[in-house]
């Protein structure tokens, strides 16, 4: 019987450009995040948005000029803490 076992991912990079947030996780995947769906990260300048670090073996990303932590996990299952803006018609 086979089983799929389900892991966190885990980040190996990070980076940002052009106020989105990017991610390589250990399984090759790149995953990306615009900064203006959390509270923090969207009052950010980009310098600041770019000094994003990994922490906790890659379960997390630091930001320590904005005191900001967030869970990679979270970023990529879409746990956001604000909507998408509107775009317009």
């Amino acid at each position: 019987m086979n089983t799929i076992s389900e892991t966190e991912p885990v980040a190996v990079r990070a980076w940002a450009e052009k106020r989105m947030v990017y991610l390589e996780l250990t399984d090759g995947r790149i995953f990306g995040f615009p900064a203006d769906r959390f509270q923090i990260l969207s009052q950010a300048s980009e310098q600041q948005l770019k000094e994003v670090q990994i922490e906790v073996n890659g379960h997390a990303l630091r930001w320590d000029e904005l005191d900001e932590d967030l869970t990679v996990a979270g970023v990529v299952a879409g746990r956001f803490q604000l909507p998408l803006p509107r775009r317009a018609a």
